[in-house]
């Protein structure tokens, strides 16, 4: 005699039961708990299957909610009766009017035995969001390339605006005023007049001859549009070619040739060997860079050797610095950090960035000093 497997049983019973469920439940056709329960979503809609007509289905939805709806039922027991069949024309009409969802469950109707596909394609479309992925997507990239640009433009404004307060630049800017003849200086002090004749701001027009003829690069250079995440995205698969295409021709130039290197090889060696990207490369003076050719940077031995008496030089040039010996005085009374800040006689702030053996500016707190240059003053 079999004892049943629920009451008192190991483990290994439950799990036959579990296992045997799905098998048994073959026989049973159309499930409860799916699409419209055990009757047809077109008969709850009173249309054929084979006569389904998209375009007359709101019609008969209409139609059928008029009929079922629960606010023209005044008696209680009849009105939840209407709520059930109301709700059940809503379902059935949800899902015939979808093509993907009519598709997946007249697939269902014609397939019942096939439980665990049902199911998941059912709850898969319940509870996937109904908006179009690459909608979602193209959305998402045009909105960081917004920022992108956005913030971009920021930074130049920023760098923009440090520029125009340094005395240096404002005086170079003031004699190109002067030969230019845009403003008016006076006579006796040699100073601006506070008041133009022409009735134009004096700032603005050093501002306007400041931005006209300075020179931004790196990471505060003017925005583009070019560099932003959406036009990456298109213009991916032409630069990619094409820099496939140029490691090809290297490769076969000088790897498998050995043909001596041209001067744009040279130069490429010698930008890999100081780990700089291609627009701060492009910033470097042209005399810089014929010393760069003429030591033969391009050569890794002779690039290391360059390297480490360059360091050398730096560290000699430290070590006789006062304002970094102060920095080591003051560094064993305190405690590490990343960056410390000195004043000078004449007020001036400046910044040690440890690791990094430069000295900046602290005013803004950070090196535009690299990232700034006037091309024509």
């Amino acid at each position: 005699m079999l004892k049943c497997p629920i009451n008192n049983s190991p483990p290994f019973y439950i799990f036959i039961v579990l296992l045997y469920l799905p098998f048994h439940a073959d026989a049973v056709g159309l499930a409860p708990g799916l699409y419209c329960g055990t009757v047809t979503c077109y008969d709850v809609l009173e249309i054929s299957r084979d006569e389904f007509n998209k375009t007359d289905l709101p019609k008969l939805y209409r139609k059928l909610a008029r009929q079922f709806h629960p606010d023209r039922v005044k008696d209680e027991e009849l009105r939840a009766e209407a709520e059930d069949k109301f709700r059940l024309v809503a379902t059935a009409y949800e899902t015939l009017k979808d093509d993907e969802t009519r598709s997946y469950y007249d697939y269902y109707l014609d397939h019942p035995e096939e439980r665990y596909y049902n199911y998941y394609q059912y709850y898969r479309l319940r509870t996937a969001p109904r908006v179009d992925v690459r909608i979602v997507i193209a959305a998402a990239i045009l909105l960081i390339s917004i920022v992108q640009y956005l913030s971009a433009h920021q930074k130049y404004r920023e760098a923009l605006r440090y520029a125009k307060e340094q005395v240096k630049f404002r005086h170079m800017a003031i004699e190109i005023a002067r030969e230019r003849g845009v403003l008016e200086f006076d006579k006796q002090t040699g100073k601006i007049k506070k008041k133009q004749r022409n009735g134009l701001d004096s700032e603005l027009i050093i501002s306007g001859i400041i931005e006209e003829n300075i020179s931004i690069s790196g990471g505060y250079r003017p925005p583009r549009v070019f560099d932003t995440l959406a036009v990456q995205l298109v213009v991916f698969p032409i630069i990619a070619t094409k820099l496939m295409a140029w490691w090809f021709r290297w490769a076969i130039k000088y790897w498998v040739r050995r043909e001596p290197y041209d001067e744009e090889a040279k130069l490429y060696m010698i930008r890999k060997n100081l780990k700089q990207s291609e627009e701060q490369f492009l910033a470097t003076e042209p005399k810089l860079l014929d010393e760069y050719m003429a030591l033969e940077l391009w050569n890794r031995t002779e690039f290391d050797r360059w390297k480490e008496a360059k360091d050398l030089e730096e560290k000699e040039r430290l070590s006789n610095s006062g304002r970094y010996r102060q920095y080591k005085r003051f560094m064993k009374k305190q405690a590490g950090g990343e960056k410390w800040s000195f004043f000078n006689r004449s007020g001036g702030k400046y910044n040690f960035i440890p690791g990094r053996n430069v000295m900046t500016d602290g005013s803004m707190g950070k090196e535009y000093v690299y990232l700034a240059k006037l091309d024509e003053l």
